[in-house]
């Protein structure tokens, strides 16, 4: 089930897109803001919607996918109507089209900000900073910035990516932002593709790495993926975490457990997840996010032994 964008709410978007650019900046100041990161709960679930500003269109096995904005907009705003879900990570551009909608009010907002490793593309690595930078985050009133930071040992366009996200996340700081860093370890493999490493012992590496940026770790959260050993892995750090819901697999289901034992653990405060809730196999994004949520719940609920 997803929520439509009635035609006279898409051309009136359209409109204000061509004739009126001031309205996104009203829009970002009359939002309502929430008032803190976290739910009554203790938890943080976000959408992510940040995937298409680095041309990462395909999901399900569609490359074209998430393409259509119109759809792609349909399937956050149903997302952002669960009271389950406490905001979006996205682009400016998705940012700013969902505020125009009226989407938004009291939700976290964290801003893309490095899309400049575009998928694909040779130099993929390079993750240049092309999206939102603190100063623009910090005016705009969103909660807090997210940078990706991927490792890979041999290639050049890495060490400028560490330089640039060390700075955002002082800079973050500096406001008093939440600056949240998604370290992943990647290796090219024998056929030319980059291939993310998912054992323990590079997972632990790269949230070494990313809790040590900037000169203060005070406002840093690191987004990572679920893993089959969540207690070394997310033990790597005590800084707040969020489990990153990634690409869907072929079983929902699967996708659910694997959340759930990651989310268990004591750093972990969150979910974040894009196209495996707004692109289910079944097409029902509001039961994919229901689901997702249920599994937040009851991950919190289980106590982990010290």
């Amino acid at each position: 089930m997803t929520d439509h964008i009635i035609d006279e709410r898409w051309c009136e978007l359209l409109e204000t897109r061509a004739t009126n650019p001031g309205a996104i900046a009203e829009a970002y100041a009359r939002r309502a803001r929430p008032e803190g990161l976290l739910s009554d709960r203790g938890t943080i679930f976000l959408v992510a919607a940040d995937h298409p500003a680095r041309g990462s269109l395909s999901t399900g096995g569609d490359p074209m996918a998430m393409a259509d904005r119109r759809s792609l907009l349909e399937r956050l705003v149903t997302a952002l109507a669960d009271p389950e879900v406490d905001g979006v990570l996205g682009s400016p551009d998705v940012v700013e089209e969902l505020l125009l909608l009226g989407a938004l009010e009291g939700k976290v907002v964290i801003g893309s900000m490095n899309r400049g490793g575009l998928d694909g593309a040779s130099w993929t690595l390079d993750d240049r900073f092309t999206g939102y930078d603190a100063a623009s985050i910090a005016a705009d009133g969103l909660q807090g910035g997210k940078m990706l930071l991927r490792i890979e040992d041999e290639a050049e366009g890495v060490a400028r990516t560490i330089e640039a996200c060390s700075s955002a996340v002082t800079e973050l700081a500096r406001h008093g932002l939440m600056a949240m860093v998604e370290p992943l370890p990647y290796q090219w493999d024998g056929e030319g593709q980059l291939r993310l490493l998912n054992d323990t012992r590079s997972l632990a590496r790269a949230i070494t790495i990313g809790s040590a940026l900037g000169n203060t770790s005070a406002y840093t959260w690191l987004k990572m993926p679920s893993c089959a050993d969540p207690e070394a892995v997310f033990g790597a750090t005590t800084l707040p975490c969020v489990v990153l819901g990634g690409i869907p697999g072929q079983d929902p289901g699967a996708d659910l457990v694997s959340w759930g034992r990651s989310l268990t653990q004591p750093t972990v405060r969150g979910l974040v997840v894009g196209r495996a809730l707004l692109y289910p196999r079944d097409g029902d994004v509001a039961a994919a996010v229901s689901a997702a949520a249920r599994v937040l719940r009851a991950a919190q609920d289980t106590e982990v032994p010290a």
